[in-house]
């Protein structure tokens, strides 16, 4: 059974597909064992509760910086010996410390065909904004492998999906996260069988 951990800063929608996907058995043998979130009010604590999934809110202002806060996040993980770490709208950096420990078990989504469109400060609407103000013809989602940098580590999958003249960021972001609650299992599904954790 591949115990997955999933960081959160919002609603969680792609939080739900991950765990629809394991329920169904569309991602074989494998279950979100706890959900952490650094925003106490994200609507994917709510989303864990009523699939009975421990929901964690960690306050990054108990601690005294990066290094403490992720430090206790890999306590946490341990605690539910998690195998696979599933970035889902987590809005914090992670320390190089942590990403150290679960190198290679850390994947991230992210609303745009990356290398494009990456980066710090580089997420939701912003993104979206960017790419209709650089006039490009399509845009869509990238499921990577997370590494010291924002936006870096290899990437796993992309779907495109077209950019249309009368798109604001918000229908283009739409029309993008239809594809992420496609993508991001089926990239959780292939790194699983490649890492063989089931």
């Amino acid at each position: 059974m591949a115990k997955i951990g999933v960081l959160v800063s919002g609603r969680g929608s792609n939080l739900q597909a991950i765990i629809d996907s394991c329920e169904s058995g569309y991602i074989p043998n494998s279950k979100v064992v706890v959900v952490i979130s650094n925003r106490e009010n994200a609507y994917a604590l709510e989303r864990a509760k009523k699939h009975n999934i421990p929901g964690i809110f960690l306050n990054p202002k108990e601690y005294k910086n990066l290094e403490d806060y992720s430090q206790k996040l890999i306590c946490i993980m341990e605690q539910y010996n998690v195998e696979l770490i599933c970035l889902a709208g987590f809005l914090l950096k992670l320390s190089e410390n942590f990403i150290h420990r679960f190198k290679g078990k850390i994947l991230n989504i992210h609303p745009a065909l990356l290398p494009k469109f990456g980066g710090k400060n580089m997420y939701g609407h912003y993104v979206h904004e960017a790419v209709i103000k650089s006039g490009e013809k399509e845009s869509g989602c990238t499921v990577h492998f997370v590494d010291e940098i924002y936006d870096h580590g290899e990437i796993i999958m992309q779907k495109k999906v077209p950019v249309f003249k009368t798109d604001t960021p918000e229908t283009l972001a739409e029309r993008i996260l239809q594809q992420e609650h496609k993508i991001y299992p089926q990239a959780i599904k292939k790194v699983i069988e490649d890492l063989r954790l089931f």
